[in-house]
């Protein structure tokens, strides 16, 4: 399925603006970076940006010289969990998808890393810090923001709703207009965006463009199977899921990012799987947490 009949499919009252807006993005943001896959030669990194630590200098600028000093013919791609400015949860509770956190560095040295190695950024794009602007100005009213994030009503039933954790789904926050129950699947202060308003999308699309622009080779997009929420079921891996994913991928693919689009959604195999996509271009790669001490245990008992 090509980008206008996903978005007739997500969007059917909308779709020709939308698509208008999102052809516009791609002509706007042409990279033209060669295709590359990856073979047995690539080793990953994963890691914070602030790992390495010098006195009187930005973390990332210490990473990347301790990088080609020590590990210079060792690893091939840089796995940077986020490095944007949070609030909690170790950075996947987002204040600003555009910033580099200040703690960290600036873009610059994100890009000066890109120069030597491959790296992959989080795209946290389900949900934002209840401290973002974007947030913020929801809440005061301002119509720009408006229709971003999820009301939930008190007297619905939710129960078919899959929790990550335990803890609620919706949380009180006073808005100019009065209390609204809003939607956080994970914590009271990561906020789920609403992907039922296309202004949403687009907005994300652009975040993921600007990764792409500032050096990612690879896109990790975290939680990715909540993106997409309908009363009376699951509210995971809904096929609205699956459809942006591929709308993702596809974009990234005409605006010739080189681009490898991979989907954390930390289930099980059979679910997990499902993001490589039957009939449409989904993830190249699926992420999931048991492989890394997997492959460990794998060195250590000498038994593939």
């Amino acid at each position: 399925m090509d980008i206008t009949h996903i978005i007739q499919e997500l969007y059917p009252d909308e779709a020709s603006v939308v698509t208008a807006e999102i052809n516009k993005l791609i002509l706007d943001n042409q990279l033209n970076r060669p295709n590359k896959w990856i073979d047995e030669t690539d080793v990953m990194l994963i890691t914070y940006g602030d790992s390495v630590y010098k006195k009187y200098e930005q973390p990332l600028v210490t990473f990347n010289r301790f990088l080609k000093t020590y590990f210079d013919h060792v690893f091939t791609n840089i796995h940077f969990l986020p490095f944007f400015p949070y609030t909690s949860d170790d950075g996947f509770s987002v204040v600003d998808y555009y910033a580099i956190n200040p703690d960290l560095g600036e873009w610059k040295d994100v890009i000066n890393i890109a120069k030597d190695y491959n790296l992959m950024f989080d795209g946290v794009i389900n949900h934002i810090s209840a401290k973002s602007e974007w947030f913020i100005k929801y809440l005061s009213g301002d119509p720009v923001y408006h229709d971003f994030f999820i009301e939930c009503d008190p007297t619905l039933d939710y129960s078919m709703v899959v929790r990550p954790r335990t803890l609620p789904l919706y949380y009180p926050f006073t808005s100019s207009s009065g209390v609204k129950n809003i939607w956080a699947t994970f914590s009271d202060d990561q906020i789920d965006l609403n992907y039922k308003n296309p202004k949403v999308l687009l907005r994300i699309l652009d975040v993921l463009i600007t990764y792409a622009k500032n050096g990612a080779r690879f896109l990790r997009l975290d939680a990715v199977g909540f993106i997409w929420k309908e009363l009376g079921t699951s509210s995971i891996h809904l096929p609205q899921a699956h459809l942006i994913v591929s709308l993702i991928r596809q974009v990234l693919d005409k605006i010739n990012s080189g681009v490898i689009i991979i989907t954390e959604t930390n289930v099980p195999h059979r679910e997990n799987i499902s993001y490589f996509g039957k009939l449409n271009p989904e993830a190249h790669l699926v992420y999931q947490f048991p492989l890394p001490p997997l492959v460990f245990h794998t060195f250590l008992s000498a038994d593939s």
